[in-house]
């Protein structure tokens, strides 16, 4: 038998592990609102909207992975890098958007008792 407190850190695991595979298209959702977002606010804004903490390096190496794939641009704003959304990181949205249902299928099935 499982203890309670094993279930918790599993699912929180999970939880995180999940988080971490989505962000690119986190990423993606908050630059379509419009504002150009540097790495220390795309580290606020997952530690504020999903109470994880992301090291700079993490968010840095995903930014640099992005931009090389065509989905943001980055610039330089006074002193730091910001990036914006591009036309293909718009598009890659909009797909994944579309197939949202077969995610949420998914991890239905999956974690259905």
């Amino acid at each position: 038998m499982v203890s309670l407190s094993t279930q918790n850190v599993v699912a929180e695991e999970l939880y995180e592990r999940l988080v971490k595979d989505f962000m690119e298209v986190i990423v993606l959702k908050e630059l379509r609102k419009g504002n150009p977002l540097g790495a220390y606010d795309i580290i606020f804004l997952v530690r504020k909207g999903f109470h994880i903490l992301l090291s700079s390096g993490t968010v840095s190496s995903l930014l640099y992975s992005m931009e090389r794939d065509g989905l943001i641009d980055g610039v330089i704003d006074g002193n730091k890098r910001v990036y914006r959304l591009t036309e293909r990181g718009g598009e890659t949205l909009e797909n994944v958007s579309e197939d949202s249902e077969k995610l949420i299928w998914l991890l239905k099935s999956i974690l259905e008792k």
